[in-house]
């Protein structure tokens, strides 16, 4: 009994030795900021000095009414669809085809893949920066080719489409590390089962909507959730480095539009307030994706 005892009490100790630091890392990084952000929505401070006046809900009220933010809010929600549609579409293509279509090199070309993943988003930014650059941007030197007067189109600089100039650099960005993440899962499939469905005939497409696909949903729907969350919570870093949030407001995002609230207009506690924002907005999203993606599981035999 006292064998057992010990055994079970070291048992404890030492998946206790993993979890205690673990869940203090997560208490201090993690509940402990949302907490804070939650009670410093509640005041009127700027951020800067020792005095804070207790406005309760007044944050939250001023956001819901300003426009900028309902603005942010569908760029976010843009950006995550434009992401998961480009990002998923050629993460899938490549990873098929470097792993079922025999190419030579396959090696080679994921490491050329996965460079922008290596490549910090500061760098990516400026990098897409000097292609949209109407002077010296490779984009319209390109366009150049085909006219007979230089192009001098300016990417960032109209209301209407510059949202739609950040999915490129977005999308780029992210296609190497879930290709990666899909051809771990494609190679973890039996070749038995391919070779079977050759023996009854069936083509490239007919093989990945009936085996590839059901067998490595699941990684494709963590993918899918990874990039929503990413996008949401870190959109800011691309939005800001390439436009600043605008013209005029036009792409900003809820990351941007906090910065500058929180650290450019010293409106803290409603910066606060938009935090709150990111936070549900994530969660409520993550969850109707959960169920929205929710399929039986097909096990490997």
């Amino acid at each position: 009994m006292k064998t057992s005892g010990t055994a079970k009490w070291q048992r404890g100790l030492f998946i206790a030795s993993f979890t205690i630091p673990t869940l203090a890392f997560f208490c201090v990084f993690t509940i402990y900021p949302v907490i804070k952000a939650l009670y410093y929505s509640l005041f009127d401070w700027s951020g800067m000095s020792d005095h804070m006046d207790f406005i309760g809900l007044q944050n939250f009220k001023d956001m819901l009414r300003d426009p900028i933010v309902w603005q942010a809010l569908g760029n976010d929600y843009f950006l995550v669809a434009g992401k998961i549609a480009g990002i998923m579409l050629l993460a899938t293509f490549f990873a098929v085809a470097l792993t079922r279509f025999g190419f030579r090199m396959s090696g080679f070309f994921r490491s050329i893949y996965f460079i922008p993943n290596v490549i910090s988003v500061v760098v990516i930014g400026v990098l897409w920066n000097f292609i949209y650059n109407p002077q010296i941007g490779f984009l319209n030197a390109f366009l150049s080719l085909f006219t007979k007067e230089p192009v001098a189109i300016t990417w960032l600089g109209f209301t209407s489409h510059t949202i739609w100039m950040l999915l490129p650099p977005s999308v780029w960005a992210g296609i190497g590390f879930y290709m990666i993440l899909l051809i771990a899962a494609i190679q973890n499939v039996p070749d038995s089962l391919y070779e079977a469905a050759e023996l009854e005939g069936a083509n490239q497409w007919h093989q990945f909507c009936h085996i590839t696909l059901p067998l490595v949903w699941e990684q494709m729907k963590v993918s899918i959730i990874n990039i929503m969350m990413t996008t949401l919570n870190g959109s800011f870093v691309i939005v800001w480095i390439m436009t600043e949030g605008g013209p005029d407001n036009t792409t900003q995002v809820m990351g941007s539009y906090l910065y500058q609230m929180a650290f450019r207009q010293y409106h803290f506690g409603f910066g606060a307030a938009i935090g709150v924002l990111i936070l549900v907005t994530s969660l409520i999203t993550t969850v109707a994706l959960q169920r929205l993606l929710h399929r039986e599981t097909i096990e490997m035999s």
